[in-house]
């Protein structure tokens, strides 16, 4: 039993060891883009929401007075049973929050959900994805974003993308740089250095293959 166990630990040694090469090589090529680092790939939304988008409501266990709804240019919203509620400023975190404490009145302990679906907020808060993605828009940016975030969000890359082709368009001191990312070898391939931070305002920029 020793000896299977010593053997065991000798393998994993083995295979941590070439995991950690793997690793510095990936680090010595590099990225042209700084990695996304794993703190800056957590979901944490600090996005306000403003007039004309459209927020998602489910109230758990409790479908009728779950709906779509668009805040309106005053900045609030209407669901069943709650009335002109401010919606304007607030992240979707608070505005849930603040629908529980209008729903208390008339549901016991109501579990709210917000998501923000449609969003209408200036471009400089936008991230835009154009080309050949599955589903090409427009997303909110949230804090924290990464490339793999937002093809997540947009459902990947058509079978005809370029993915290796593709670039984020990025104002940098009132100047656009184009910078190349590699979306195949981080979709097809897990090469998780190929994950980039976003920043807002970036377009990615998906380009069709010549074959």
């Amino acid at each position: 039993m020793k000896a299977f166990f010593h053997h065991l630990l000798t393998r994993f040694g083995l295979v941590a060891g070439g995991l950690a090469l793997v690793l510095l090589g990936a680090c010595a090529s590099g990225p042209q883009l700084p990695l996304a680092s794993a703190s800056s790939q957590a979901v944490a939304s600090d996005y306000r929401i403003g007039p004309g988008d459209t927020v998602n409501v489910t109230v758990w266990r409790n479908p009728e007075v779950s709906m779509s709804v668009a805040v309106r240019p005053d900045g609030k919203i209407t669901t069943p049973l709650v009335e002109d509620l401010p919606a304007s400023g607030k992240t979707p975190t608070e505005l849930a929050r603040d629908i529980e404490k209008a729903l208390s009145k008339y549901i016991q302990q109501p579990v709210v959900t917000v998501i923000v679906t449609g969003f209408s907020g200036p471009y400089s808060q936008q991230i835009r994805v154009i080309g050949q993605a599955a589903k090409p828009q427009a997303l909110a940016y949230r804090h924290g974003m990464s490339l793999m975030d937002v093809l997540i969000a947009v459902g990947g890359v058509t079978e005809f993308a370029a993915g290796n082709r593709a670039n984020i368009i990025r104002d940098v001191d009132g100047k656009q740089q184009k910078l190349p990312v590699r979306l195949s070898d981080l979709i097809r391939d897990g090469d998780i250095s190929a994950n980039v931070p976003m920043q807002p305002g970036d377009i990615l920029v998906i380009p069709e293959s010549y074959f």
